[in-house]
């Protein structure tokens, strides 16, 4: 694979929501050419170290989410997006691995929409085809690389800083973070990228819009307490839950947190659950 240069605009905002730096910044990507029309983008996430986790003062800060921890993550490549409804219909066409997926699955339609309404194992069979079609490893991201991509070297509730607004991501902004202006609830996802911002690593919708899967099972972090994960109007003991992060377009804004945790069962989908995809260094 041979990376490319790419640039980006990048925001930070302070606690009532405004603006206060724009800039342009610059990363490498790789691409895939899925069909003639439709293209997979992947953006190189160097390796390093970071603190997992929110601190306890942090606001809307849950139990799962602590204690704090250090956590090494190796380079790695992860998708500029999540995976939109076109793409997902092109691998759907490639030959099966294990299990069956639906070309068209997706409670809101839209080729540039991310798809929804996707299960665990729907999406390790997407990585899965994709992975035999053209010879590289893509996978799901483990929880550690999602948060530490979507952080991108920031310690703030949000890789846009102290909160965020319906003008950077796409939640219920009916419900305000911190001291901004209450915002809109679009009430269905946007397009991959609608809002032309992104992280320092040149990630785009890190925060709201789509959930998207993590390959780990749901587990307490290291000298954490035991914990139960709430979906819905049911409980689940969180060994037999899988991780999904970023939050959608259906949450107040504390659950599209850098360090928010949310799971559901493995094959539990709904009009929130999508995925953005991993790849190895080779």
């Amino acid at each position: 694979m041979t990376d490319k240069n790419f640039t980006f605009d990048v925001v930070k905002v302070n606690s009532q929501g405004q603006i206060v730096e724009r800039s342009r910044a610059q990363n490498k990507y790789f691409f895939e050419n899925l069909t003639h029309e439709v293209i997979l983008e992947m953006v190189s996430i160097p390796g390093g170290t970071f603190i997992m986790g929110s601190p306890e003062k942090e606001e809307g800060s849950e139990i799962q989410e602590t204690p704090q921890h250090e956590v090494k993550v190796t380079p790695f490549y992860l998708g500029k997006y999540p995976i939109t409804q076109a793409q997902w219909r092109v691998v759907t066409s490639f030959p099966k691995v294990k299990h069956e997926l639906k070309a068209d699955p997706s409670e809101f339609k839209g080729a540039n929409r991310p798809v929804d309404s996707i299960d665990l194992l729907e999406a390790v069979e997407f990585c899965n085809r994709l992975s035999e079609k053209t010879g590289k490893i893509y996978r799901l991201p483990t929880e550690a690389e999602w948060e530490y991509a979507c952080r991108a070297g920031t310690t703030t509730p949000f890789h846009f800083g102290e909160t965020i607004t319906t003008d950077l991501a796409n939640y219920n902004g009916n419900v305000s973070y911190k001291n901004e202006s209450q915002g809109i609830h679009r009430r269905e996802t946007t397009e991959v990228g609608y809002f032309q911002v992104a992280n320092t690593f040149g990630l785009f919708d890190m925060h709201g819009n789509i959930s998207e899967w993590c390959q780990d099972s749901y587990d307490v972090y290291p000298g954490g307490p035991e914990t139960i994960c709430h979906r819905d109007d049911y409980w689940l003991n969180f060994r037999n839950c899988n991780i999904l992060r970023g939050g959608d377009w259906r949450v107040n804004p504390i659950g599209c947190r850098s360090a928010q945790r949310s799971c559901c069962r493995f094959d539990y989908s709904d009009y929130f659950c999508g995925l953005r995809i991993a790849c190895d260094f080779q």
